[in-house]
């Protein structure tokens, strides 16, 4: 992965909506490191989230520019940004297998899918899970299922949407020592948004508190 260890640029960004501001910031977020943004419900992490993946919708106006090392970004439609997003829930495809929802992370032209596939597995202690239908997993082994995929594609930055809110408390703890590990080793930069201090802490990265 080491192509993917570039800087994402979040430059002289504002966000308005009926020519009110909502958002502004200028952020460097390094490889390997997690950007936190905290703030209340309507404080606009959501708004942030989907300028940085290109699902804004046009009724916002958007000044700044956004960066992954030298290639511009925000003028790309979003499946070619490279940008993964892990969500509150696994989004796990409920007609695939486990190694067909990992092979579906996959790119097209990979090849040993299954040696790849059968390695994440092993990586996230899953190993045998190639056949399980997704809906038999527990919610712990369903989203270490998604974070696999989601590393399986490749991305090049990564955006976290409260990925450990619908856990229980134990496994919250495992889950962010997990994600955020894998992130680092990965050396990607992301940014999580979430509600939760303790998320933030386990990030171990700059916090910016909105609202």
């Amino acid at each position: 992965m080491t192509q993917n260890l570039q800087p994402l640029h979040i430059k002289q960004m504002t966000i308005t909506l009926a020519g009110e501001t909502l958002l502004a910031m200028h952020r460097d977020i390094a490889p390997g490191e997690v950007l936190t943004v905290m703030g209340p419900s309507g404080s606009g992490k959501s708004t942030l989230l989907a300028y940085l993946a290109g699902f804004l919708s046009p009724a916002f106006q958007v000044q700044g520019q956004l960066y992954l090392g030298d290639k511009r970004l925000d003028t790309l439609p979003a499946e070619q940004r490279g940008i993964g997003l892990l969500f509150q829930d696994p989004m796990l495809f409920p007609h695939l297998s486990v190694a067909g929802n990992l092979r579906f992370g996959l790119p097209h032209h990979a090849n040993d899918k299954r040696q790849q596939v059968a390695q994440a597995l092993n990586q996230v202690g899953l190993e045998g899970f190639e056949n399980r239908d997704p809906a038999t997993l527990s919610g712990g082994q369903q989203a270490r299922v998604a974070l696999m995929r989601l590393l399986l594609s490749q991305p090049r930055a990564v955006l976290l949407d409260e990925p450990f809110s619908k856990l229980d408390t134990a496994l919250r703890q495992e889950m962010r020592t997990l994600v955020f590990g894998q992130l680092r080793e990965a050396g990607l930069p992301t940014l999580l948004v979430t509600h939760d201090e303790a998320d933030a802490n386990a990030a171990g990265g700059p916090i910016i508190a909105l609202g």
